[in-house]
């Protein structure tokens, strides 16, 4: 049997139990605000939603007896998606930014790059810097070595997360800021 990966993470959804869906005999029921209006039937609980004409939903299905709300659904399902959309702002991944740089990069612009990464350590996020090597450069790798480690110096007081390393034609180093 084949998998088949989806490189989006998909949340399973939350399924309500709604109107002449819900087994319970006897429910609790709420009206729209969350206010308790009585313990009733099934039968009664419907008759009260279609009254109104809103739906019966069920809220707790394991409490005793088990909560229902009389709600307009579609209004309610909206109101979820927005808090969970809400819920995900405020989450911040651990993102890495990428600083590239070149074994002879000008005084002005190396500084420019460093002000960059302090920029990004305020946020909270790992700065990765990459000094790439091309053609004859690759016999220069102390000269190398010693920009990125004069970089790591000036980015101010960080822990190093990976020490600077060769790997292929670039030497690469990523620092966090210090908790």
């Amino acid at each position: 049997m084949r998998t088949t990966h989806s490189r989006f993470q998909r949340t399973p959804k939350k399924f309500y139990i709604t109107n002449w869906r819900i087994e319970a005999t006897e429910l609790r029921v709420l009206d729209s605000k969350g206010e308790q209006i009585a313990v009733m039937s099934k039968a009664d609980a419907l008759a009260k939603a279609a009254a109104e004409e809103l739906d019966l939903v069920l809220i707790a299905e394991h409490a005793k007896p088990p909560v229902a709300k009389i709600i307009d659904f579609k209004k309610f399902l909206y109101q979820e998606e927005k808090k969970q959309k809400d819920a995900r702002k405020g989450v911040k991944k651990g993102v890495v930014k990428d600083i590239k740089l070149s074994l002879f990069i000008g005084p002005a612009d190396l500084e420019r790059m460093i002000n960059k990464g302090i920029e990004f350590l305020k946020e909270g996020n790992q700065v990765r810097l990459n000094l790439g090597l091309r053609g004859r450069e690759m016999g220069k790798t102390k000269m190398a070595f010693d920009l990125m480690n004069g970089c790591i110096v000036k980015l101010g007081d960080v822990n190093i997360a990976k020490e600077p390393k060769l790997e292929g034609r670039v030497v690469r180093a990523v620092v966090a800021k210090k908790k």
